[in-house]
């Protein structure tokens, strides 16, 4: 298996919660760090998630064109390509936090895009889509969520979405380090009422936790991973109870009646993900550490290199070294390290699906 299917994909999420470990979400902007997070995959053994944001879907069309609904098309055609190469490995394709100001001119056209496909009887060309209601009133963010939810299923896609605020920023969208960015236990039992659990279409949500974009000196995020599971133990008891209209799906534990994802995960204690995945997280976002990784290479060829890919005092330089390809290999292998070490701390490593 390589591109997931809707079910292969279900199956994955459902194995993981079942299992108690996640996959990465790596995010990627160009063909090049494709490649590198399918590396990093195949090299670890480890199914997962390549995701784009609305910004990486612009920049994929070219920034001439900036043309975000086009570039991810693209992505996700050339994607299908080199993902069918992988043979032991299955890996989904996503689109990350769509804020409000986006849904009509990214992701309700992908879905309407995949609803087409699966008219004619062909997969979609994405397996989900993130809904970024998180800083719209609960209420608010939940009609929006349960509409789309309805898209999702006409287009056999799966929904993500956001409950609280995640604090930093992420393409040019901001949010202070402060309360807002800790969800309720309460927030749990109006998800379900408002998205039941599964029967009106497949979703995971990111309640909040504490979680920043970016990276940051120790000691300035503080995570509260149990928040995550008295998340899950209040709306458990609530659905037992009776108290919300909700249907588990089959085989989900009852102790977790939610698919949870993990935003800002970059520089992340282990400890601290190990408790967010042990409280039923499926799905942890890698960006700025793999940005890191993949441009940490590059930095360390041009400084080596810089009489070589220069041409100083009127000399030639050398055309070896300043080939994109020459940095470009370094670059990948350095971001794909960096995958294989988000898959062994979030346990997915040697767990691909056969």
């Amino acid at each position: 298996m390589t591109l997931a299917t809707p079910e292969r994909y279900a199956a994955m999420l459902d194995a993981a919660r079942r299992g108690s470990y996640a996959y990465p979400a790596i995010n990627v902007t160009s063909t090049q760090t494709l490649n590198a997070a399918l590396q990093g995959l195949d090299e670890a053994q480890s199914d997962g998630i390549i995701q784009v944001s609305v910004g990486g879907a612009a920049y994929l069309s070219g920034q001439r064109l900036a043309d975000r609904v086009a570039g991810s098309i693209a992505f996700a055609k050339f994607a299908h390509e080199v993902i069918s190469r992988y043979p032991s490995i299955t890996v989904a394709l996503h689109t990350d936090h769509c804020a409000p100001q986006y849904l009509d001119q990214w992701v309700r056209p992908l879905l309407a895009y995949e609803k087409d496909q699966v008219a004619h009887g062909q997969d979609p060309l994405f397996q989900s889509h993130m809904w970024d209601g998180s800083g719209l009133p609960l209420r608010e963010n939940l009609a929006t969520a349960a509409e789309l939810l309805e898209l999702s299923r006409a287009a056999r896609t799966i929904l993500e979405i956001e409950v609280g605020t995640v604090g930093g920023e992420e393409d040019g969208h901001s949010a202070a380090i402060d309360q807002r960015l800790y969800s309720s236990p309460e927030d749990g039992p109006k998800v379900v009422d408002a998205l039941g659990l599964g029967e009106r279409g497949r979703y995971m949500v990111a309640f909040t936790f504490g979680n920043v974009h970016g990276s940051y000196k120790p000691g300035v995020v503080k995570l509260r991973p149990d928040l995550l599971g008295q998340i899950q133990a209040r709306t458990a008891k609530a659905i037992s109870d009776g108290k919300v209209d909700g249907i588990p799906a089959p085989g989900a534990p009852a102790d977790k009646p939610f698919l949870l994802v993990f935003h800002g995960g970059s520089g992340s204690q282990p400890e601290e993900i190990a408790s967010a995945v042990a409280h039923g997280v499926v799905k942890m976002n890698v960006d700025t550490d793999t940005q890191y990784a993949f441009t940490r290479a590059v930095a360390g060829h041009m400084f080596a290199n810089y009489d070589k890919v220069l041409k100083v005092d009127g000399e030639v330089g050398d055309k070896s070294e300043y080939d994109p390809r020459s940095w470009g290999r370094q670059a990948e292998d350095g971001m794909a390290a960096r995958v294989v070490e988000a898959c062994q701390q979030l346990g997915s490593a040697g767990r691909a699906m056969r």
